[in-house]
Formats: C-alpha cells, structure tokens, sequence
C-alpha cells in the first residue's frame, strides 16, 4: 500500500483490531462474543493514542478475527492496524512484519494428565506430543526431538482447544505450548485438577504487537504509547485484572503472581526490534 496506517485509519474513520477467539486471557471472546481480554485492553489504549495523535473527535475500533495461519497476511494486508492476539517476536517474523514493545513474557512447557509420569522432556521420548499449527512452537519441537532424538509423534491442532483436546481426549500425552495459555486452558476444563504443567522451560520467549513493516510513523506512535502505558503502571494494573481476579464468561482466575521476566519486562520496557 503507498498510504501510511494513520492516513488509512483517518480516512476509513476506524482502527481495525485483530483479536483471536480462544486465546484466554489475552484475546478471546466473553459469553457474548465480544472480544476481550489483556491484549485487547491494551490494543485499545493504543487506539486511543491514535485518535489523539489524529485529533479525531471520535475513531470507530472494529475487530477482525484472526488465527496463527492468518494472522501474518492480514497486517501486511492491512486488513488490521495492530494484531492484539498472542504472537511471538521472532527474527523471522520481523522479516515480514514489525512488532511493537513486548507486553509478556513467557516459557514453553506441557500440560499433561495429573496422574502422567511425564515430568520434563526426556519423559517425552517415544510419546505422542501435541502443539498448535502454525506456532514457533513447531520449530522448538522439531529442534528438541533432533537434539535428544526423542522419536516424537508431533500431532498439530488447528487452534489451542483443538490442541488441548487431544490431551483431554487422551489422543495425546502432552500439549507444549506457551506455559500461560496452557494455565488458561486448564483453568477453563470441567475438572481443572485432572491437568498438570510441567517442565521447565524449554524457550523464553515475548509477546508483542504486529503492526505492517515499513511504516516508521505509526510505529514510532504505537511504540511510544506502549512504552507510556509500561512506565506509568498501567500495564501493570491490566495484568492483575486478567491474571489474578475473575475473567468473563466463567469467573475464571489464572492466579498466576507476575514473574520476575515480567518484573524486569516493567522496569526496563524495550524489545521492538527491527532485525
């Protein structure tokens, strides 16, 4: 496209927002399909730095629903303005996108059956292992199984419940996954104490924002804004909303205390690499 973002969000009246359906407590729909969310309450702060810096009386935010096989096309596309689901930056995603400052951090372990013996990844040699299509968790499988030849049965869900599924239908013995949706997921099962995450880390990885590549002024404003919102404490305070109180539909709580990467991560904001 030769127009900048701002100029297209002008233009249309509108940011378009792109959320994911099952990606508790980041992005997901409540109990009447609205997408909400941590992502989403930040990706929505930064819209509101858009109507300001556009000096808008009002700016429309509507949603497009997107999925990890998607989700790339449709910011370069510019089918959407920020991607306010749970995406890695990765160095070869930066090959196609940019991201804005990270707003997570976390690792890459398992949920297994409470009653499993697997414990950590040398338990996982021989045993059918599920993850999500189109994830870098993919990549971080395929690499383990080479380096400690585990002889993996990699099984490939087409979003995270299909994934979880397959454990909680006994198809598989373990879904490796980011360790905070894997707490979301079990948190959302009929019999939460029927699962268990374990494992240490196999990756620390961040979550951020994708916005379209080559752009320099609208990612200047939104990594502003996200640098903002991490100082002032606002992200902060949206992490104990979603984290550790009650989300919607079901009153779900994640109790998950903030990590010391996520401390850090609120002290010295950064990342927004353009490699």
């Amino acid at each position: 496209m030769a127009s900048g973002t701002l100029d297209n969000i002008r233009e249309r009246g509108a940011i378009v927002l792109g959320n994911r359906k099952a990606s508790l407590p980041f992005s997901y729909l409540d109990g009447e399909g609205k997408p909400v969310g941590y992502t989403i309450d930040i990706c929505q702060r930064l819209a509101e730095a858009v109507k300001r810096e556009l000096k808008l009386p009002q700016l429309a935010v509507r949603y497009l629903s997107v999925s990890p096989s998607d989700r790339i096309g449709a910011v370069q596309e510019g089918k959407v303005d920020l991607e306010c689901g749970t995406t890695t930056n990765t160095a070869e995603r930066r090959r196609q996108v940019s991201f804005t400052v990270p707003h997570f951090v976390y690792g890459i372990r398992m949920l297994v059956h409470s009653d499993s013996d697997i414990r950590n990844w040398p338990d996982l040699r021989g045993r059918r292992v599920a993850t999500t299509r189109d994830t870098t968790t993919v990549a971080l499988l395929t690499e383990r199984d080479k380096v400690r030849a585990l002889n993996l049965a990699l099984l490939e869900g087409k979003d995270h419940d299909e994934s979880f599924s397959l454990v909680e239908q006994g198809a598989a013995d373990a879904f490796v996954m980011d360790d905070v949706l894997l707490y979301g997921l079990r948190a959302g099962a009929a019999h939460p104490a029927d699962f268990a995450i374990v494992g240490d880390a196999l990756s620390v990885e961040t979550y951020a924002i994708m916005l379209r590549k080559a752009d320099p002024e609208f990612k200047a404003l939104i990594d502003r804004e996200m640098i903002r919102l991490i100082v002032d404490g606002e992200v902060a305070r949206l992490y104990g909303k979603w984290f550790g109180n009650p989300v919607p539909p079901r009153g779900l709580n994640l109790n998950m205390p903030m990590s010391y990467l996520m401390r850090d991560l609120m002290r010295f904001p950064g990342g927004a690499s353009e490699d």
